[in-house]
């Protein structure tokens, strides 16, 4: 196992692309208080880091990357043999594969080795309590774990290998976190800096339009775990792989209520793709394509009328359609002659309003 610090990637992140969002999945997951959030996205405090890989597994986007965790590497090995063992770092138990942390080990990354029927140990879980990485580390792998299931759930009668945790003879029983933890982690994850905090955010933005660089543009991305989620999504006999929203899954189902201002805020956010336009001279629509999703849920932060949101059940079979999240017919300006998009008949587009608006404040 190399030792590295994890590498950032700014254009996938979050909080880069909204410089408003109040996302910290990767600052929650540290156990070490080494991520430093900012607007511009996050910066790694080098002198606190122990690379745990913890940050890199919680984060939606890609954003973040460890040499320490070479996730596509370490499945080709896996893929190759009948069953495979990972222990973490500081454990020093032998394995197939060594990892910081073993709740670094995402859920997608489990499932898609259980989906190929490899048996898969995680070894030195029992060390939790003692661990450096603490309770965050334990928390995180309970919380991947329950990913594991309710994808295992998603799959129906699918045989699937198992992963176990084992424990060495006359160290007691597991102290691995359970469904408990699981869910501690959860309501962290929902939470995250406190509804206090979340509501300062939203309050400041409420009723205002996003101004322009309060989003950054960059590169689509489309990550490996989304990738292998496909991968373990893919059913026979054309079923579905209904599974429910998950802080742990990069995925989700996108609902979009009454009252889009067709903004497009959404859609500029967005670092994946997920949520596109199209449009032609006399129609808008605003697209949402679910297998480039992974749950970041910026857009729904983004949203100036709130309406925009997450379904608690995901489909998440790979190669669905397209859907039109919202369609409107455009309207022609009686100014400019352009046709332009708006929710409510209007006379002339933004462009021609705010400048008669302009005219009306200088010469009255």
């Amino acid at each position: 196992m190399t030792i590295a610090f994890p590498e950032f990637h700014a254009a996938h992140c979050v909080r880069f692309r909204f410089r408003y969002s109040d996302c910290r999945r990767c600052a929650d997951a540290c156990p070490h208080d080494a991520v430093e959030l900012s607007d511009a996205g996050i910066a790694i405090n080098e002198t606190r880091c122990q690379n745990c890989g913890l940050c890199t597994s919680a984060c939606r986007t890609g954003a973040l990357a460890s040499a320490n965790l070479p996730r596509i590497e370490l499945l080709r090995r896996a893929i190759k043999q009948p069953g495979f063992s990972f222990a973490c770092a500081p454990s020093q138990e032998n394995a197939d594969a060594v990892v910081p942390c073993l709740g670094a080990l995402d859920s997608v990354m489990l499932a898609y080795l259980a989906k190929r029927r490899i048996p898969v140990e995680l070894r030195g879980s029992h060390l939790c309590p003692d661990c450096p990485h603490g309770e965050k580390g334990a928390d995180q792998l309970a919380l991947n774990l329950d990913g594991v299931r309710v994808l295992r759930a998603g799959a129906q009668d699918e045989e699937w290998g198992d992963i176990r945790l084992p424990v060495p003879e006359g160290t007691g029983s597991p102290a691995a976190p359970g469904p408990r933890a699981a869910r501690r982690q959860l309501f962290r994850r929902l939470i995250g800096r406190g509804i206090d905090a979340v509501a300062e955010v939203h309050h400041r933005l409420k009723g205002e339009p996003v101004p322009d660089r309060a989003i950054r543009a960059g590169p689509y991305v489309f990550t490996d775990q989304r990738e292998l989620l496909a991968i373990v999504a893919k059913m026979r006999e054309s079923r579905t792989f209904a599974v429910p929203r998950h802080p742990a899954l990069p995925l989700a189902e996108l609902e979009l209520a009454e009252g889009c201002t067709v903004c497009e805020a959404c859609f500029r956010a967005c670092p994946t793709g997920a949520i596109s336009l199209d449009e032609s001279p006399r129609s808008w629509a605003l697209v949402f394509r679910p297998d480039r999703c992974v749950g970041c849920e910026v857009c729904a932060e983004v949203c100036q009328p709130g309406v925009l949101g997450s379904a608690q059940v995901t489909d998440a079979t790979p190669g669905r359609p397209r859907q039109i999240l919202h369609a409107l017919s455009k309207q022609r300006c009686a100014r400019c002659d352009r046709f332009f998009a708006s929710p409510e008949p209007r006379d002339l587009c933004a462009i021609c309003f705010d400048d008669e608006e302009a005219f009306g404040q200088i010469f009255g």
